[in-house]
């Protein structure tokens, strides 16, 4: 059987490209700037292994997952490449290897192409984009569902490289949910809703989205309260087992919070599910008690969006297995909470 990428050269993946006259260099040094994932000596992680293992064995196993990681830097080299060492590369049937496994890159916010993963990746992989020889503002994103052990940038030697211009925030907005936090199903990490909400607003984020494991733990609300923030969202309504869960864990973790960050931003989700039924429907109360007791109580900074309206712009179009989200359904879900004005609270 032929490679498509024999036939079609838009679909061929660059594995061998010349090398020479390109200097590597560890993304942990001067002058590049790495946000959303800091590196243990060991690996990258979204949070420090001895919380994440007191959370529970699914977020600890997903905690070296680099959701939201993304390196920035400026250059005016022509040719940009990357050198990734890997491991827990994820391999799912409805999830795209460029989304869960691969990197992609942005030129002055604008999105320019993916650092493609080959198919029979194992350990990791190279490869290489070329850009016009300007000076400009790049940010590459992690992926989304695979852990990453070290990551090397080459440019061409004698290129200027330079620090990244800082976020317009000095400090991060943190997510808390399930799968869809993480980033499951977007087609590349640039495309989660947090990556799109970070490009429109110009803001820095963490993302502690934990596929099937984001359960409300005391633990968690723990670490979390412990963050410096300019604001919370949080939506781990999917991974709760039952409505009797969600009522016990949703708004002890709103409360743990709030108490350590009186007057930080706080938005409520319900789960992004453009159907409203009964499930969702009772789901959703237990989020809007939360939020009308804490309005209740004076709280003026607490907000609050429905799932059925995240998912406004695409209906039943934005998922790829009825639940987690296509790049459409991100899409949704960024423009909505951008033009809830949230965040120019």
């Amino acid at each position: 059987m032929k490679n498509i990428g024999d036939i079609d050269k838009n679909l061929k993946v660059l594995r061998d490209f010349p090398r020479e006259g390109l200097m590597y260099r560890d993304v942990t040094g001067e002058p590049f700037s790495v946000y959303g994932v800091c590196h243990n000596g060991e690996r990258f992680v979204r949070m420090p292994s001895d919380v994440a293992k007191s959370v529970s064995n699914g977020v600890y196993a997903l905690h070296d997952h680099t959701a939201g990681g993304r390196v920035r830097f400026r250059t005016d080299s022509r040719r940009i490449a990357i050198r990734a060492y890997m491991d827990n590369v994820y391999r799912m049937p409805h999830f795209a290897f460029s989304g869960s496994c691969g990197f992609d890159m942005y030129v002055d916010g604008h999105y320019r192409a993916t650092f493609m993963p080959p198919v029979d990746i194992e350990d990791g992989y190279e490869s290489l984009l070329e850009v016009d020889g300007s000076m400009h503002d790049i940010e590459i994103n992690m992926p989304l569902y695979s852990g990453v052990v070290k990551l090397e940038i080459g440019l061409d030697e004698g290129a200027a490289l330079d620090a990244a211009k800082p976020y317009s925030r000095d400090l991060p907005v943190v997510f808390y949910g399930s799968s869809i936090t993480q980033g499951g199903c977007a087609s590349r990490p640039g495309t989660s809703y947090e990556a799109i909400l970070s490009r429109m607003l110009d803001l820095d984020y963490v993302n502690l989205g934990f596929s099937g494991s984001a359960h409300g733990e005391v633990e968690m609300a723990e670490y979390i309260k412990g963050l410096e923030m300019s604001a919370f969202v949080y939506d781990y309504d999917h991974n709760a087992p039952d409505l009797e869960h969600l009522t016990n864990t949703h708004k002890r973790m709103f409360d743990i919070i709030r108490a350590a960050h009186p007057e930080l931003p706080i938005l409520l989700l319900s789960r992004p599910d453009h159907r409203v039924d009964e499930e969702n429907d009772a789901r959703a109360q237990v989020i809007i008690s939360t939020y009308d007791q804490a309005k209740a109580s004076g709280d003026s900074n607490v907000y609050f969006i429905p799932g059925s309206r995240l998912m406004s712009l695409c209906a039943e179009e934005g998922t790829v297995d009825g639940c987690h989200p296509t790049d459409l359904g991100f899409y949704s879900m960024a423009k909505t909470i951008f033009e809830s004005g949230f965040f120019s609270r």
